[in-house]
């Protein structure tokens, strides 16, 4: 994980006068900026529809999407925790919700028209952490690519 954005995230969501809501799509929005940024390249493409995304689904302020557009393209640490993320969408979204969620990080991978290996690996790990089946991880990912 990039270590500015884990320090983004995690003064945002441990911050006390903020809404749960808001935090957990803070938590969401985290691990799409991790499936755009894991394979090293950011295309315009990528950067447009996570920007959809953390606009129409999340409700991301823009200056709090422009700040993580901005941490995003800087450079990747191979250590990469995903707990505290994860463990607030175990905690505030239903399957359901959870299914969505890795529907959008399958929209972001395959924004580009190229899905890299360690993006694929990332959504797997992601889908593993918040209980997703496999037969949903592969039907989410069938709907993204279509």
């Amino acid at each position: 994980m990039i270590n500015n954005i884990k320090e983004f995230f995690s003064s945002e969501i441990n911050n006390s006068d903020g809404d749960k809501k808001h935090q957990q799509n803070l938590a969401a929005a985290s691990l799409m900026v991790e499936v755009m940024v894991i394979d090293r390249e950011t295309s315009d493409k990528e950067l447009t529809k996570i920007k959809g995304i953390l606009e129409s689904q999340f409700e991301l302020k823009d200056h709090e999407i422009q700040k993580l557009l901005e941490l995003a393209r800087q450079e990747v640490k191979d250590a990469t925790s995903l707990y505290q993320f994860t463990r607030l969408i175990n905690d505030h979204f239903d399957y359901q919700k959870k299914k969505e969620l890795i529907g959008s990080l399958w929209h972001i991978a395959f924004a580009d028209d190229v899905l890299d290996k360690h993006e694929e690996a990332i959504i797997r790990r992601i889908a593993d952490l918040i209980y997703i089946s496999h037969s949903d991880f592969i039907k989410t990912k069938k709907i993204a690519k279509s």
